[in-house]
């Protein structure tokens, strides 16, 4: 009779036969990065993937995320598996896209390999007959917050209202039939060794600011001007000066940049314009910072008397992985690696799409090593093929045959005692209520 644990075995013997070709489709999508809602090579190859192991992938979900699905042999919880398409824009990265600056600096190429290895493992080895429900393999868009101003203007276009894959996701329904969920993030930090779980992440607000100030000639009569490029020097200045009044409980970060300086040296900048997260540890702690963050920018304008229009969007809600569901992959991980290769953290200080999932339902996002330098830096490189590619397949896989073996009795009692933070309709009318515009004028 087969237990649990042979078809644990034989998941991953099936996935390291199938080693090659995870480890192909990672390092493929790696030198193809493209960014957020703009993935289409990669979803379609996540497409392909799907169909070739008789899969039937829905495409082109909230632009480009791709879903597909495989019963279990009978009635059940539905288990979705992420992977995340997006890279970022990363100055100098050795395999940026030269034309958009695109690169895979923060993994999620990996993510993908894993999922479609995770797909190749549990449909190779035939382990569905083994378990009730569904499994969801689920290739999602955009976690990476950033191309704001495109994105802005493809919700103006009513292409999107969320600017962020998941939340989009989810306002779209395509979460509607997943009761857990759950992606692995590779890391490149020494100390999270080959996997590690953290408690939570960083939710953020996401703001932009548009500082309207008058040209005139910057030699000549610079007087005549209202120099908006100073007027949003003074506004990160007076930022920065707020930051003393962040507690360092609420783990607050605000890191804004400007995306435009003016048109040219010799005029007066007339069209400044910024971009930042409001980062913090629990939504109330977001709002406030981001209230003073608000009075900060407003200070730029009434000094040089300038106009200052400040939009707020929805960003991500804070992550809080699911303390049951970890034990569970800290358990397969500890059989692989052994307890010294397998860590917990507390809180990071980074966002995740994902932590809108966990407020709708159980959510599990923990990671695993692979790669080397910093995230989101220049130096951020795949070192260890198989750390980063196959070996998150086999713990998706893993976690999947544990949430949905025989009855499916370890989601059924995860579900039995969860209460979700927000219901969709709590969730969406909150990440509604946050996005709001302004508009202050320093000269009245």
């Amino acid at each position: 009779m087969e237990t649990r644990d042979s078809i644990k075995r034989a998941v991953c013997e099936a996935i390291d036969r199938q080693s090659e070709r995870i480890i192909a489709l990672g390092e493929t999508i790696r030198r193809q990065p493209e960014l957020g809602f703009k993935e289409f090579k990669t979803a379609r190859l996540v497409e392909e993937t799907f169909s070739s192991l008789g899969l039937s992938p829905r495409s082109g979900l909230a632009l480009t995320g791709v879903r597909a699905e495989a019963n279990g042999s009978k009635e059940g919880p539905t288990f979705a598996l992420l992977g995340e398409l997006d890279g970022l824009v990363v100055a100098g990265h050795p395999i940026a896209d030269p034309q958009t600056g695109a690169a895979h600096a923060c993994g999620h190429n990996a993510q993908i390999a894993g999922l479609l290895g995770a797909a190749m493992g549990l449909l190779g080895a035939k382990a569905l007959t083994h378990l009730a429900g569904r499994v969801v393999f689920f290739a999602v868009p955009a976690e990476e917050y950033g191309d704001v101003e495109w994105r802005v203007q493809q919700a103006r276009a009513g292409k999107l209202e969320f600017l962020g894959g998941k939340p989009e996701l989810l306002r779209l329904g395509h979460f509607d039939d997943v009761d857990l969920a759950m992606m692995i993030h590779t890391t490149s930090q020494p100390e999270m060794k080959k996997a590690g779980v953290s408690a939570s992440n960083n939710g953020c607000i996401v703001k932009t600011a548009r500082y309207i100030g008058r040209a005139s000639h910057a030699g000549g009569a610079p007087h005549l001007g209202v120099n908006a490029l100073y007027a949003a020097n003074i506004g990160l200045m007076a930022i920065n000066a707020i930051r003393e009044t962040f507690k360092d409980d609420d783990s607050i970060r605000v890191h804004p940049i400007i995306t435009r300086g003016g048109s040219q040296v010799n005029v007066i900048p007339a069209d400044v314009r910024i971009e930042t997260y409001v980062r913090g540890k629990t939504v109330q702690a977001i709002l406030d910072a981001n209230r003073r963050v608000d009075r900060a920018l407003r200070a730029g304008a009434l000094a040089l008397g300038a106009q200052v229009e400040i939009e707020t969007l929805p960003g991500y809600l804070p992550l809080f992985n699911h303390a049951g569901m970890a034990q569970h992959f800290k358990a397969n991980a500890t059989a692989l690696y052994g307890a010294d290769q397998v860590t917990e953290a507390g809180h990071r200080s980074g966002s995740t799409d994902m932590g809108d999932i966990s407020h709708v339902m159980p959510t599990l996002h923990p990671y695993m090593g692979g790669a080397s330098g910093s995230g989101h830096g220049a130096d951020f490189l795949i070192v260890d093929p198989r750390l980063a590619y196959v070996e998150p397949a086999k713990q998706l896989a893993l976690m999947a045959i544990d949430m949905l073996w025989g009855d499916a009795g370890a989601a059924r009692e995860i579900l039995k005692s969860w209460k979700p933070r927000m219901t969709k309709e709590e969730y969406l009318s909150f990440q509604r209520g946050v996005a709001r515009q302004e508009v202050f004028d320093g000269a009245k």
